[in-house]
């Protein structure tokens, strides 16, 4: 069986990808926007086909001789992204119909759509519709909920807030029903999918049991061994509760205002056909889907995060951008008796609990700003402890670029007046370590030339103990 997987460097995809390549049955495609965000490990048998849905052609190429498809695309960071869903679906499923694609499995969302359906969720259900619309392509629409697991963007939220705040006041959303599921649960969906004996177009359901966001919260403090105490309150309004959980979650502001929006209806399961369709499937319940995402956080197994595929994506070369920066502060250290493997090796373990090397609190007080004005701030840390690879979110930047033993390119992702990277850089027997910034106007300007006294301390301070960390390290 010849498989295309999309959407392979995002949260479901990434893991996905794993389970099917454990199948040598099946040979498997990706087609992704920019082939350096794939894992280092990744088999160089796999066929992999660069470019997006919105590109016909180089659809047309990744879809040619595929027997099933996987559609695990969506737009939720850009500002026109229901246009964008509804476009690049119908793309997809008029190529697909056109190379003989047999079948195709999209993953959307649990709801229905009435006058409470929000935006974000309303163009999940559209982008099925449209894929469901052809009869020559059967379509196999597995719909969702609150997806429980290490990373997921739900259970980073409820989890942060479990842990941050022994009271919560809460608005009345948190008695909304709804039916979470496990990870893996949805995986197996997905998996199975591939082989079911079907031949129409089918909507699956699925989730566990039916639970309040105030029970989820509650049941979480639970597994945490925690006492927490909600309160409701009918006051807090859609943008105050987003900012709450922009403040207190790692989620920025723009994805906490599109899940507020969808927690004003239900998303309960509306029909039966996964356990008609998928018997031998018993999804885990929530509790147990708790203890396995904290499971797998503790160990270090963090397979992918909601973080990986959100924001600015480094789609093609943006040297020539960095090149053209107006403003660069650059530190310049000598390697001497230091071998490169043991600076490369140190200056990769930088942010997340591991900190900045440099004023602590400055990064802090940067981050916290950045919360403040709906930026991603700093408490999306690091997928691994020790571990990074392009695509990765490290609290708020971007990992862009990494060369073993020689480069860490991060994109700046907080809210700026302009655009900004940081690189660590070993050449010859140099460490060099570089922050570039491209300002927006006078604005732009003013914020460079306001840091210029942090910068001097932290930058300085920064790259002379990365190298003495390196100094001393095994």
């Amino acid at each position: 069986m010849k498989v295309l997987l999309t959407g392979s460097t995002g949260y479901i995809g990434r893991r996905l990808k794993y389970m099917i390549l454990q199948d040598k049955s099946i040979e498997l495609r990706l087609f992704v926007r920019n082939k350096k965000a794939l894992s280092s490990n990744i088999s160089k048998d796999i066929d992999v086909f660069e470019g997006d849905t919105f590109d016909r052609e180089k659809l047309k190429l990744a879809l040619k001789d595929i027997d099933v498809a996987y559609y695990l695309i969506h737009s939720l960071n850009k500002k026109n992204y229901k246009d964008l869903d509804k476009t690049s679906a119908q793309n997809f499923i008029d190529i697909a119909k056109e190379c003989g694609v047999k079948r195709v499995i999209y993953l959307g969302g649990l709801g229905v759509k009435n006058e409470n359906t929000s935006e974000h969720l309303l163009s999940r259900i559209e982008t099925g519709e449209v894929l469901s619309s052809c009869n020559e392509v059967q379509t196999i629409w597995i719909r969702a909920g609150v997806i429980i697991g290490s990373g997921s963007t739900s259970f980073e939220i409820i989890r942060n807030l479990t842990e941050k705040l022994p009271i919560m006041t809460t608005p009345k959303w948190v008695d909304t029903k709804a039916q979470p599921i496990s990870v893996d649960d949805v995986l197996s969906y997905l998996y199975e999918s591939l082989s079911i004996a079907i031949k129409e177009n089918i909507t699956v359901d699925i989730g566990s049991e039916e639970l309040s966001y105030k029970e989820m919260m509650i049941k979480t403090a639970n597994v945490l061994g925690l006492k927490r105490f909600i309160i409701p309150v009918p006051f807090l309004s859609i943008g105050l509760s987003s900012y709450w959980l922009n403040i207190f979650t790692p989620v920025p502001f723009i994805v906490a205002k599109a899940l507020i929006e969808g927690l004003k209806s239900e998303v309960t399961i509306q029909n039966d056909n996964a356990k008609k369709y998928y018997p031998h499937i018993n999804p885990l319940s929530y509790e147990d889907s708790v203890k396995k995402a904290i499971s797998e956080i503790k160990s270090n197994q963090v397979v992918s995060r909601w973080s990986d595929s959100w924001g600015v994506t480094w789609d093609k070369d943006h040297q020539h951008e960095i090149s053209d920066a107006i403003f660069v502060d650059r530190k310049l250290e000598n390697l001497n008796e230091i071998t490169s493997k043991k600076v490369f090796k140190t200056f990769m373990s930088i942010g997340g609990e591991n900190g900045w090397f440099a004023y602590s609190f400055l990064w802090k007080l940067r981050g916290m700003i950045d919360k403040m004005i709906g930026g991603v701030g700093l408490h999306r840390g690091r997928r691994m402890e020790k571990e990074l690879r392009i695509g990765d979110s490290l609290d708020f930047w971007q990992v862009v670029d990494i060369k073993e033993n020689e480069r860490l390119l991060l994109l700046a992702q907080m809210k700026l007046p302009g655009t900004a990277w940081l690189e660590f850089k070993i050449e010859g027997d140099k460490f060099i370590q570089s922050a570039y910034f491209y300002p927006k106007g006078v604005l732009g300007r003013l914020y460079w030339y306001c840091l210029v006294p942090a910068h001097y301390f932290v930058f300085r301070s920064m790259i002379k103990n990365i190298m003495k960390k390196a100094k001393y390290s095994n």
